[in-house]
C-alpha cells in the first residue's frame, strides 16, 4: 500500500476537537494558569513571551561550547543509534555558529513508553519547522533520560488487547531482566533474552493488519539481546523520525560528560546558594497556591553519585559535619571533592531533576523545550539555577496533547451521543446515561416517577408532622436522605444489570474507556504507540505531525 495516497485520504478527512485542560480532571493550578498565561506565573518563568529570534540572539551570545566536540560526539550517539541521513545531515547544521536547538525529552520506556514520547518528539520537529521560516536556523533534539533509575516507570507498556484474546482490555506488558540492579540508570540496564518473549507477548495482543509485519520488524530490530533500555529505545526513536532528522542525545555519553564537567563543577562550588534559592523558590510557590513539583529539603545537594557497581545514589548535604554524603552508604566527600571529580571524573556524577534541564541548556543552545505538565512544573522552580549559573532561563511551552479516536469508537460516541468529555465523569454515570436514554427508558421513567411520588408524599406528611411535633419532622429529614439513598443504590444496580444484560453495549462502552480514557487518565499517558503503527503504519505519524500546532493550548481529539 502506498503510503502517501492513504495519508492524503485521512488529512482530507480528519475531524479534529479540542477540549480545555480545565475540564480535565487531575490538573495542577500551577500547569492550568501557565496554560492560561496568568500572571500569576509569570514571574515563575522569565523568558516564556520572549519571541524566538530575541531568545535565539540571547542563547547564541552566552553559548560557549565547542560545537565540534558537541557534534562529533553527537554523530557518535546517532550513527550507533542507526540514525538517518537526515539526522547526521542536523548534526552537521549544529555545527555552525547560528544554529540553534529545540529540545524536548523523555525516559526511555520499554517500546518508547507511552503515546506522548512521540508527541514531544513531534512538537520539537514541528516548531523547528516553523522558526525555519522565520530564517532561525534550529534542529530538533531529543534527550534520552537514560541517567534516571526509576526502573518501575520504564519497564512496563500499555495497549488494548485484540477482540480475539481480551476484547476491549488493558494489557499490561513488561519486561525485567534478570540482571536488573536496583538504584540503576536504564542506560545500565541489558536486555537479555526475556525481551523477545516479552515482543512476542507485545505482538500477540495486536490484531493482524497490513502493518503488522512491518511494526514486528520495528521492535524486533530495535529491541534486541545485547542493547540497553536506552539504546534500544534510541534506535527505535530513529527509525520512527528518520525523514524528521530528530537528533538524539545519551547524556551517559562519556564526551558529552567530558564537555559538562565546567558547569558540574559550578554547580557543587555554588550549591549552597542553589538549595537555599530553591527552598525560597518553592515558599514563593506555595504562597501563591501552587504545589512545587520537586521536593527541596535543607539537606539536599544538585548530585547523584555513580557508583562502579552502577548504582546512581544521593547525595545530601550534612549541614552538621560538613560534609556531602549519601543516604545507602558509608561514602562521603568534602565540597572541594567532588569539585575535583566533577573537573577530572564527570562520569561519577548525574544531575538531579531541576539541574539536569541546566546542564542540557548548558551543552545545547538551546531556545525552546517542549515538556509535559510535570516538567513544566520543574522551569518553575529551576528557573533560579539558571540565574545562578548565568544562564538564560530557556522558555518551556507544552507539548502537543492528543487523544486519538479509532472510527470504531467514534461509531460508539455518535450511537449514544457522546461527548469525549463524558468520559471523565465515569464509566458508572456514562452507563447509566445510556441505559436510561437508549437501552430502557421505560423502566428509568418510573424511576423518576418513584422519586417524585415519595418526595411529593414525604413532603405532605412532614406538614401534619410540624402540626404535631417538630421535632418528628427534624427526624423526616434524615429518614428522606436515607429512603433516597436507597432508591438510589437500587437504581444503580439496575444501571449495571441493563448494561451486563446488553453485551453489546457493555462491551462497546469498556472499549472506548480502555482505549480514550484508560486507568481514568488521558489516552497519551498510557498506551503504547506501536499498537496505532500496527494499525495504520507510518500514516499515524503523518496524521499526529499535520495536526500539531504548537501554540495550541488545548487537548486535542483526533478522529480518525
Amino acid at each position: 500500500m502506498n503510503f502517501d495516497s492513504v495519508s492524503r485520504k485521512r488529512d482530507n478527512s480528519l475531524k479534529t476537537e479540542s477540549v480545555n485542560f480545565k475540564k480535565i480532571p487531575r490538573q495542577s493550578k500551577l500547569f492550568l494558569d501557565f496554560l492560561s498565561d496568568s500572571p500569576s506565573v509569570a514571574r515563575f518563568y522569565p523568558e516564556t513571551q520572549t519571541a524566538p529570534r530575541d531568545f535565539a540572539a540571547a542563547v547564541l551570545a552566552n553559548y560557549k561550547i565547542d560545537r565540534n566536540e558537541l557534534c562529533s560526539a553527537l554523530r557518535e550517539i546517532n550513527i550507533s543509534a542507526e540514525a538517518g541521513e537526515k539526522t547526521l545531515a542536523n548534526i552537521e547544521l549544529l555545527r555552525e555558529s547560528d544554529c540553534v536547538t529545540v529540545v524536548t525529552g523523555q525516559q526511555a520506556g520499554l517500546f518508547s513508553g507511552a503515546l506522548y514520547t512521540i508527541y514531544k518528539a513531534l512538537s520539537a520537529i514541528k516548531f523547528c519547522e516553523e522558526i525555519k521560516a522565520q530564517n532561525i536556523k534550529a534542529v530538533p533534539v531529543f534527550w534520552v533520560a537514560e541517567e534516571d533509575h526509576d526502573f518501575e516507570e520504564i519497564r512496563e507498556t500499555f495497549l488494548v488487547g485484540r477482540e480475539e484474546s481480551i476484547p476491549g482490555e488493558l494489557v499490561k506488558i513488561e519486561n525485567t531482566p534478570k540482571t536488573h540492579k536496583e538504584n540503576s540508570p536504564v542506560g545500565f540496564v541489558d536486555l537479555d533474552e526475556t525481551i523477545k518473549k516479552t515482543i512476542d507477548e507485545f505482538l500477540a495482543n495486536l490484531p493482524k493488519t497490513e502493518f503488522t509485519d512491518r511494526a514486528s520488524d520495528l521492535l524486533r530490530r530495535t529491541y534486541r539481546v545485547g542493547e540497553t533500555f536506552s539504546t534500544a529505545f534510541a534506535k527505535l526513536l530513529a527509525k520512527i523520525f528518520a525523514d524528521h532528522g530528530l537528533i538524539l542525545l545519551t547524556p551517559l555519553n562519556s564526551k558529552l560528560k567530558k564537555i559538562c564537567a565546567p558547569i558540574f563543577a559550578d554547580a557543587i562550588e555554588r550549591s549552597d546558594q542553589i538549595v537555599s534559592e530553591l527552598l525560597q523558590r518553592n515558599t514563593d510557590l506555595e504562597e501563591n497556591n501552587y504545589s512545587p513539583q520537586v521536593l527541596v529539603e535543607e539537606d539536599s545537594f544538585p548530585f547523584f553519585l555513580l557508583t562502579e557497581t552502577g548504582e546512581r545514589l544521593a547525595l545530601r548535604r550534612d549541614l552538621k559535619r560538613g560534609k556531602i554524603k549519601t543516604r545507602k552508604s558509608e561514602i562521603e566527600f568534602e565540597k572541594s571533592e567532588l569539585s575535583e571529580i566533577a573537573r577530572n571524573s564527570p562520569d561519577r556524577l548525574s544531575p538531579n531533576a531541576l539541574l539536569r534541564p541546566v546542564v542540557q541548556d548548558y551543552l545545547l543552545p538551546t531556545i525552546m523545550y517542549f515538556g509535559g505538565a510535570a516538567e513544566i512544573a520543574y522551569f518553575a522552580q529551576n528557573a533560579v539555577i539558571y540565574e545562578i549559573l548565568e544562564r538564560p532561563v530557556t522558555p518551556v511551552r507544552h507539548r502537543a496533547s492528543f487523544t486519538v479516536v479509532e472510527p470504531k469508537h467514534r461509531r460508539t460516541l455518535e450511537k449514544y451521543e457522546l461527548d469525549f468529555a463524558d468520559l471523565f465523569f465515569g464509566k458508572e454515570k456514562l452507563s447509566a446515561k445510556i441505559v436510561e436514554n437508549f437501552l430502557n427508558n421505560g423502566t428509568a421513567r418510573v424511576f423518576g416517577e418513584v422519586e417524585e411520588i415519595i418526595n411529593a408524599q414525604l413532603d405532605n406528611l412532614d406538614r401534619y408532622l410540624l402540626e404535631s411535633d417538630p421535632t418528628l419532622s427534624d427526624n423526616l429529614v434524615t429518614r428522606r436522605r436515607k429512603i433516597l439513598w436507597h432508591i438510589s443504590a437500587l437504581r444503580k444496580k439496575y444501571h449495571r444489570a441493563e448494561m451486563l444484560k446488553n453485551k453489546t453495549a457493555n462491551r462497546r462502552i469498556e472499549a472506548l474507556f480502555a482505549d480514550l480514557f484508560p486507568r481514568g487518565e488521558l489516552q497519551e499517558r498510557t498506551l503504547n504507540m506501536a499498537a496505532f503503527l500496527n494499525l495504520y503504519g507510518e500514516n499515524f505519524i503523518k496524521w499526529v505531525y499535520n495536526a500539531i500546532h504548537t501554540e495550541e493550548k488545548n487537548h486535542q481529539i483526533i478522529y480518525l
